[in-house]
Parts: C-alpha cells; sequence; structure tokens
C-alpha cells in the first residue's frame, strides 16, 4: 500500500480543511469533520484501499486495516498539519459538538437492558415454538403430534415447562439485567423480581379475573389495603422498580458507611422498594402497560392488513433511527400474554423486512462485477437474511439508496399478505428466513409466502436496476488473467490456536461494526477468563502499539492475523497492559505476547473481549470458527484452506 497516495486521496475526498481532529487506533482512521455533506462518499466507497466507512458518536471513521492505518494516519497528520490526537482527545471533541438527544439515550437504555437477557429469551421462545409443533392439530396431519404418537406427550410437556420459565420469571431476568444497567446490585435486582413472582401471590396472569370475581386477598398494613398481586409477565413494573431500587442503593452507600453499608442497605433498598412497588408503582405501571398492549393489539385489529402494509414499509427505516429498540419491551409483553393478544406482529413484520434488505444486497452480489462489492454484499446479505441487517443497510444499501428502496417496499408488499392471512408470531426467535419456527402452526405456510414475496420484489427489481446503472464497476485493481499465467500459492493450509483462554463467540457477536459485520476479515472472539495473551501460530510481529492493546503477526504459512484486546481500548493508552514483543520479532505458537488485566477492563467500564482476526481472508478458500465454546490459550480455533490451484496469480 502506497500510504501518501491512500492519505492523499482521503483527503480529497474528505476536504483538507474540512477535518476538525484526526486520531486513530489499531484498525481505523477516527476523524471529526466540520461538515460531513461535503465528503465524497463515493470516492471513499470506490477506493480499493479503504476497507469501509461508518459514523458513530460524532466520529468519522475510515477502515484501513492494521500495520498501514498508522502510516496514513502520518501523511495525512503531515499533509494538514493538524496535531496528532488520541481516540480519548478525538471523542472530546466529538462529545462537544453533540447534542444529546434525550429519545436515543432512552432508546440505548432499553437496548442494554433487553440484549443481555435476548438469549434466553429466544431459547423459551424456540422451546415454545417446539411444542407448537408438536401440539398443533392440522400441521402435519388431522390430528396433533401429540395426539397420534402419545408416547411423546411427556416430552411436549417438559419442552413446555422449559419454555415458559423465560416469560413467567421475566421480572427475575429484566430485575437483574436493569438494575445492572441503572448502576446498582444486579442480584438485589433479581432477588426484587423474585419476589415480584412469588407464588404466594396472585399469578399475574389471573390478577385481573381475581379482581373482577372480588377474590383478590390484600395486606393490612396500617389501614392500607394492598393487593397481593403478583408480576409474572410484565415489562414496564420491573423497569421502574429495578430503576428505584438501584437508585436507593446507590442513594444508601452514600449515607451509611463501613460494616453497617455492609448490612443494611441491602435491607434498606428492598424493603422500601417492595413497599412502592406493591403500594404504587406496580399497579399504575401495570395499568399502563395492559393499555399498551391493547391499544397494540386494537390498532392491529383495526388497521388489519393496511397498517401491517404501512408498517413493514417503514421498519427498516426505523431500525435506522434506532427506535426498533423499544420493540423488545412491547414483544415481550404481547408474548408473555399470548393467551389474550394472540401473539406478535412485530416479529413477522421484522422478518419481511430483514428478508428484503438481504435479498437486495444479494441482488447487488450478482450484478457487480467489483470483487470489493462482491467481497462485502455475500456476507452482507447472508447475514440480513439471517436476522442480523446493520451490516446490508449500513454497508450496502443506504449509501447505494435504491436497494434500500426496494428492499422497503417489498417488506411493505409481502406485510400486506401477512396482514391479509392474520400472521402472528407465538414465540421468539431469529427475525429471517427460519423465523417461521416462531409462528403460529396454522399461519406457517402464509409466513414463507410472504417471505418469498418479499425476497423476489427485493431481489428482481435492485438486480435490473443495479445492472443498468452500475455498469463496468470491476476492481481496478483486478487483473485478466492470462492462459500464460503461473499458478502461485501465497497462503497455505494452517489451523491458528486461540490466543487467549475463555468462551468462544462469533465474531458477529461482537459489539463493534467493524469486527461483527466482517470487514476486516473472519475469524474467532474470545471472553476471555485469563490475562495472558499467546502467539496464535509462528511467524513475526508486523504490528506492535504504544497502546499494547492489538498485535499483528504473519505466519509462517501467510495469514495475516490481528489480535485485538478488548473493545476501544486504545483509550486506555497502554494502561492494564503489558507487552513482551515488538515489531519484527520472531515468535512461535504459544510464546507470551504480553498480558491484560481483565477485572481492571471491566472495572473500567470496557468490553474485555479479544477478537482474532484474518485481514488477509480473501487469500483464503475459507476461513472456517472451529466448533468450539470453551477453549484454552493454545487450542486450535481456526482453520484456514488455500485457494485451489487455478493457473491464476493471486492478486494483492
Amino acid at each position: 500500500m502506497n500510504h501518501q497516495a491512500v492519505a492523499n486521496r482521503v483527503l480529497a475526498a474528505i476536504g483538507k480543511n474540512n477535518i476538525q481532529a484526526a486520531a486513530h487506533c489499531a484498525t481505523r482512521l477516527r476523524l471529526v469533520i466540520k461538515d460531513e455533506s461535503k465528503i465524497n462518499q463515493q470516492a471513499l466507497d470506490d477506493d480499493p484501499d479503504v476497507k469501509g466507512t461508518f459514523e458513530t458518536n460524532g466520529q468519522y471513521q475510515i477502515i484501513i486495516g492494521p500495520g498501514d492505518v498508522d502510516h496514513v494516519y502520518d501523511a495525512l497528520i503531515a499533509e494538514t498539519g493538524l496535531k496528532e490526537a488520541t481516540p480519548d482527545d478525538i471523542k472530546a471533541v466529538a462529545s462537544a459538538g453533540q447534542k444529546r438527544n434525550p429519545l436515543m439515550d432512552f432508546l440505548k437504555v432499553l437496548s442494554d437492558i433487553f440484549i443481555p437477557i435476548i438469549p434466553a429469551l429466544v431459547a423459551g421462545g424456540l422451546l415454545m415454538a417446539l411444542n407448537n409443533v408438536l401440539t398443533a392439530e392440522h400441521l402435519f396431519m388431522a390430528k396433533s403430534v401429540v395426539e397420534v404418537y402419545p408416547g411423546v406427550k411427556g416430552i411436549a410437556e417438559m419442552i413446555n415447562a422449559m419454555a415458559s420459565a423465560p416469560f413467567t420469571f421475566l421480572p427475575i431476568l429484566l430485575g437483574f439485567s436493569a438494575t445492572k444497567r441503572f448502576g446498582g446490585n444486579p442480584y438485589l435486582g433479581a432477588a426484587m423480581g423474585m419476589i415480584m413472582v412469588l407464588p404466594d401471590l396472585v399469578n399475574g396472569y389471573s390478577v385481573a379475573a381475581t379482581m373482577a370475581a372480588g377474590k383478590m386477598p390484600y395486606w393490612n398494613v396500617f389501614g392500607l389495603h394492598i393487593s397481593q398481586a403478583g408480576y409474572q409477565g410484565q415489562v414496564l413494573p420491573v423497569l421502574a422498580v429495578a430503576f428505584i431500587l438501584a437508585t436507593l442503593e446507590k442513594f444508601f452507600h452514600k449515607h451509611i458507611k463501613g460494616a453497617f453499608d455492609f448490612t443494611f442497605t441491602p435491607m434498606f433498598s428492598i424493603v422500601i422498594t417492595g413497599f412502592l412497588t406493591f403500594t404504587i408503582v406496580g399497579p399504575v405501571l401495570r395499568t399502563v402497560s395492559d393499555a399498551l398492549t391493547n391499544g397494540l393489539v386494537g390498532l392491529y385489529n383495526t388497521t388489519g392488513w393496511i397498517g401491517m402494509g404501512i408498517f413493514g414499509l417503514l421498519y427498516s427505516a426505523i431500525v435506522i433511527t434506532g427506535l426498533h429498540q423499544t420493540f423488545p419491551a412491547i414483544e415481550t409483553q404481547l408474548l408473555a400474554n399470548v393467551a389474550t393478544t394472540g401473539g406478535s406482529f412485530i416479529f413477522p413484520v421484522a422478518s419481511m423486512a430483514n428478508i428484503g434488505q438481504g435479498a437486495a444486497t444479494l441482488a447487488i452480489f450478482f450484478a457487480t462485477k467489483s470483487q470489493k462489492q462482491k467481497a462485502l454484499t455475500s456476507s452482507a446479505g447472508l447475514s440480513a437474511l439471517l436476522g442480523i441487517t446493520e451490516p446490508a443497510i449500513f454497508g450496502v444499501n443506504l449509501k447505494m439508496k435504491f436497494p434500500f428502496v426496494f428492499g422497503a417496499i417489498a417488506s411493505g408488499i409481502a406485510c400486506v399478505f401477512l396482514g391479509l392471512f392474520h400472521v402472528l408470531a407465538v414465540a421468539m426467535g431469529p427475525a429471517s428466513v427460519i423465523g417461521f419456527i416462531s409462528i403460529a402452526s396454522k399461519s406457517i405456510p402464509a409466513f414463507m409466502l410472504s417471505a418469498l414475496v418479499s425476497f423476489i420484489v427485493a431481489f428482481v427489481p435492485t438486480f435490473v436496476y443495479a445492472k443498468r446503472t452500475l455498469g463496468d464497476d470491476r476492481d481496478q485493481a483486478t487483473t485478466t488473467p492470462t492462459a500464460a499465467t503461473p499458478a502461485v500459492s501465497l497462503v497455505s493450509d494452517e489451523v491458528l490456536a486461540a490466543p487467549v483462554s475463555g468462551t468462544v463467540e462469533s465474531l458477529r457477536d461482537v459489539n463493534d461494526q467493524v469486527f461483527s459485520a466482517e470487514i476486516m476479515g473472519k475469524g474467532a472472539a474470545f471472553v476471555p477468563t485469563a490475562d495472558q495473551v499467546l502467539a496464535p501460530a509462528d511467524g513475526t510481529i508486523t504490528v506492535t502499539y504504544d497502546s499494547k492493546h492489538a498485535y499483528g503477526l504473519k505466519t509462517t504459512d501467510g495469514a495475516e492475523v490481528l489480535i485485538h484486546l478488548g473493545l476501544d481500548t486504545v483509550n486506555l493508552n497502554g494502561e492494564h497492559f503489558t507487552s513482551n514483543v515488538k515489531k519484527g520479532d520472531t515468535v512461535h505458537q504459544g510464546d507470551l505476547l504480553g498480558t491484560f488485566d481483565i477485572k481492571a477492563l471491566k472495572a473500567a467500564n470496557y468490553d474485555p473481549t479479544v477478537m482474532l482476526v484474518i485481514t488477509n481472508t480473501a487469500d483464503y478458500a475459507t476461513v472456517e470458527r472451529l466448533k468450539a465454546q470453551q477453549v484454552t490459550a493454545g487450542d486450535q480455533i481456526v482453520a484456514l484452506t488455500e485457494p485451489a490451484q487455478t493457473g491464476v496469480a493471486a492478486v494483492i
């Protein structure tokens, strides 16, 4: 890479005088831009050395890659005369220029609360869907599977019990997650959730009927009659209770000292929160929650297929604004009371929107001749079809505009069919092509028909329009092979070892869109349990940083590897990190590269997830994460397969 040339092209696209401040991390330039409307986005998208761009928290970030970004940054600083800055400096400058949006802050809070508990809800939802398959009539035959094969009845009952648990005890999950988010002790939050679903209380699902029958038991507290009502399946009351609990706990921690704090703060926090829960907060917010749920169901019943079509048309636009972060709270309420609501209309709509955007992205894959665009659209399109749309929407469709529009239109048309056939979800699951497993059994054929409509209506016009407008946009760096070109293999098969011990995750689960969209390449992520970082293979250190938060390694077999310790940890400027190597050092698999203090990172509110990324993924036929959930540093984790020998020289 010609670093000076890349810096010059970046400055030409952005404007030499349009940069307020600039810094860099291990993979990307981080810029604060004066006027983003002046950016020539197309020029950056077409640049073969720019792997992607995005804007977040007031920063315009340009992905260059490890080993190159620091040199491009140096050239950029030299050309502009800007003062060198750290990511912390950039963050401060960006924050100073941003007006806080209370709505977006609220959505961020909801997202932080619900995202950690979604796996439990999805597990319960899919089990509920499986139980639905076993007990539904007219799905495979006139009678249900349980009726035809009585021997599986016990299995169905066990599955139903397991499926019901996350929703019945939802206040415990929410209490833990919400109290933690509000800065309180999450275990106290879980305890408060347990109090709200005690078996001695009237079950939350039976409260209305019990009160209507005049059989509600009460506590008599100084003449005040407090109903003994439970809160199974409730959302809003638990969120408010968690906020009150965390606030009280912080207050008592501040005003009670020493051993008295340890002894009495939990008790005072629980007893006061509990009293407020059953006297004021719970009853009021139960009423609000029920009204919201009934209002949404009423709106769905009133507007029917017209409302569903409009919702489907707008859903992807709602995702862009972030307003969809409120949907888990609403959908959880709908599904927790499926007996009265009939199910959730949000999940089927989300599925159609995701399928539409995914199909539009895949249409670009088949229409374009650009290898760079193909690499991005193939992974982003498949991810969208499986329910993760951010790479497709932000990485492809919004930038090109027409794929996003066609995807939205397709979703709207498909959702009209959903409305006509009254398709509802009875469980949580992946909002995608496999979302049928969460749909009421009688509506599965209609759901599949709608999904097919969404795919076709998005794919066909996007493909046709793209073929007419994109033209011959193949990458300029690609050379035309000839029969005389000799076969060249720059990489070999190899298996890389885990650099740290811990739990293995998909890169797509990482809370950073550069890594989750696999823009830098494929690999694996780890939730670390040990502080040591070991070399994953024999090779040479190509990149180190003063911040000690990342390493670049080129293996002897040709793999270019990035090991990134934590998210945004460059901001720590090396604090909590040690490094045993420098650029140019030769290392062997298992050699100690450095250490990082996991506990200190968590205490400083940094995500300690470790990423292992193969930055030259395109040079391989396959880069596959091995199926392992727990690993010890040194265990094999990522397999690399060299490309087939086709008589064509590899282009790098």
